[in-house]
């Protein structure tokens, strides 16, 4: 069984920066997909960030390309979202998911209990 615990969400001021983290028990993240996923007042929970735990390849939603940085810690267990640039519209509740490799892509077996970020100036 894989457990998720997310930390670091609060209120941030637009355009400063933030990182989440969420540590990972049960499996070594080299057996792992790990996403952060997103949930706004005005969309559905959406896959934002994606990392290979064996190669550390990378997958970012257009909506946060270039501003969110997706990173794992093997030795913590440990993946973190780093979030620059922050605007209003990336304030919702971050959720961290975890899949095995063979798992379909859209389907994410372990969650988080979520972190609420709020961004406003």
């Amino acid at each position: 069984q894989v457990q998720l615990v997310e930390s670091g969400g609060g209120w941030v001021q637009t355009g400063s920066s933030h990182r989440l983290s969420c540590e990972v028990s049960g499996r070594t993240l080299n057996n792992l997909v790990m996403a952060w996923f997103r949930q706004t007042p005005q969309r559905e929970r959406e896959r934002i960030a994606t990392i290979y735990g064996s190669s550390g390849a990378t997958i970012y939603k257009d909506s946060v390309r270039g501003r969110f940085t997706i990173s794992m810690d093997h030795a913590s267990n440990r993946v973190d979202l780093q979030m620059n640039n922050l605007k209003a519209e990336d304030t919702g509740v971050y959720y961290c998911a975890a899949r095995r490799l063979s798992t379909p892509a859209d389907s994410y077996s372990w969650w988080g209990q979520g972190t609420q970020v709020t961004v406003s100036s």
